[in-house]
């Protein structure tokens, strides 16, 4: 892999991509529409929208995030077409748009939303807030996916995801690995319903809710 080194480059979105997209597939197999909550690098966006070409893929992150993912998605731009057969890539994947979850969202609409590494990452009060927002656009019997490391009946699935907790609390203490009981209660209070629990490498879980 030869790698533009103006680019932003995160080794977990490159392992852990095809994993997710063989459940994405799946999931958003009916989908057309698709935010992606905190796109980070913009790694994830680019490999997806490549492997979901009936999918509009609308990245989002904080507007510190957004210069590396257009890096990412204007190097995509040039090779989308010949590559993949994508006629109008800019439609496919278009411009990122600033999303601060605390803050006061974008008025779209979307039938499906993603989101990795970003739940253990955000303070606890704003992953209900994310639920809430996310039901409040998502179009009836859509879908939201979430990617990232669970505790379960409170306790660590691996010794490396403890570690990995203690890592994140003395970096911010208002970080740490969620607990799924407290995630899906949160989704259930905003009218999204729990379909699959999809084991992911690397103690990793991938958490599909539907808006009922």
């Amino acid at each position: 892999m030869i790698l533009d080194e103006s680019k932003p480059f995160s080794q977990a979105c490159f392992n852990n991509r095809q994993p997710i997209l063989a459940v994405l597939e799946r999931v958003f197999a009916d989908a057309s529409h698709v935010l992606e909550i905190g796109s980070g690098t913009g790694q994830h966006a680019v490999y997806f929208a490549s492997h979901l070409p009936h999918v509009r893929w609308q990245t989002a992150d904080l507007p510190e995030n957004l210069p590396g993912i257009r890096l990412w998605l204007e190097d995509w731009y040039l090779n989308a077409g010949e590559e993949f057969g994508i006629e109008q890539p800019r439609a496919h994947l278009p411009e990122p748009l600033v999303l601060d979850v605390l803050g006061e969202w974008p008025e779209l609409a979307f039938d499906a939303a993603f989101s990795a590494n970003t739940a253990h990452i955000m303070p606890w009060p704003a992953v209900p807030i994310m639920f809430r927002e996310v039901s409040a656009r998502l179009a009836k019997d859509g879908h939201f996916a979430i990617y990232g490391p669970f505790n379960y009946d409170g306790q660590y699935t691996s010794e490396s995801n403890a570690r990995f907790d203690s890592w994140l609390k003395a970096n911010n203490p208002e970080s740490g690995i969620r607990d799924f009981e407290k995630m899906n209660g949160a989704a259930r209070q905003a009218g999204l319903e729990l379909i699959e629990d999809n084991a992911m490498p690397a103690n990793n879980r991938l958490l599909v809710w539907r808006k009922s």
